[in-house]
């Protein structure tokens, strides 16, 4: 999403804001409308699941898409759909570009925050370490997993553990790797959790280069779906094959589907040990 969204906004002033109701998973910040029109953007980052757009006057607009919420842009001059009932925010820049948050459920947040306390925030302040980040590692994820009873799935969803993780990539990374979804997370040490740091760098990687996984209502900032899912090796693809199977699906069922945590995961029984 951030790399979509930086060529519509790094660099343009913010020349209108529309603030179409108070309040998100939290409320907006007090006067946020006034306190962004006219601020101009001087580059976009992220942290974890969060979009980061740096502001000309040392504040940011963090923003976190919830669920299922999506920035869609408009280029200018183009087409423009009537404002839906879940457009909640529209951007508009100097040049013409409109960027319209939309979330149904609402679990969406925008907050400004001085860029001297980002990560003192309440959001940011315990998240591990980013996975495709320098500080990331083998060593530092076994240390990070030492202890933990849970199972590795769980433990991977803990945004305390490592930033940025969701239920898809973390049962792909875990295909990848040969690790159970049920394996104790305090067991991934050594060359599994080598392995393991491996495989997330590798299915972010190139997540992040097909755009993304679309599930539910997940577009990219053009509008578009993302098409990693046409790449998931188990994800959703229960009794099916595992890539380059030669586990004999007649007698093992393919790939399997358990719920851990509410959340539905899918694995290999006979290569993810």
């Amino acid at each position: 999403m951030v790399r979509g969204l930086r060529p519509h906004l790094e660099g343009q002033r913010l020349t209108r804001i529309v603030q179409r109701r108070a309040k998100l998973r939290f409320s907006l910040p007090e006067n946020f409308a006034a306190r962004l029109e006219g601020r101009r953007v001087t580059h976009l980052s992220r942290r974890a699941k969060y979009i980061l757009v740096h502001l000309d006057d040392d504040r940011i607009l963090l923003c976190h898409l919830g669920m299922s919420g999506r920035m869609t842009v408009f280029g200018p001059g183009a087409p423009r759909e009537a404002l839906g009932p879940h457009d909640h925010v529209i951007l508009t820049t100097e040049r013409g570009d409109e960027i319209r948050f939309n979330d149904a459920r609402r679990f969406g947040v925008m907050d400004l925050v001085d860029a001297g306390s980002l990560d003192r925030h309440r959001l940011l302040a315990n998240l591990g370490p980013e996975p495709l980040g320098n500080e990331f590692s083998g060593p530092v994820l076994a240390r990070r997993l030492a202890g933990k009873r849970a199972p590795i799935k769980a433990a991977l969803l803990d945004q305390r553990v490592v930033a940025g993780l969701g239920n898809i990539y973390v049962s792909e990374s875990l295909f990848f790797a040969g690790i159970s979804p049920r394996r104790a997370a305090r067991s991934v040490q050594g060359g599994r959790a080598e392995r393991l740091a491996a495989a997330i760098r590798e299915v972010l990687s190139r997540a992040i280069e097909a755009g993304g996984s679309s599930l539910r209502d997940y577009v990219q900032a053009s509008g578009e779906m993302g098409y990693f899912q046409h790449d998931w090796a188990v994800y959703g693809r229960e009794g099916q094959a595992c890539p380059g199977c030669t586990c004999g699906l007649r007698g093992t069922g393919g790939i399997r589907r358990i719920v851990q945590s509410a959340r539905a995961t899918f694995y290999c029984g006979t290569r993810q040990r």
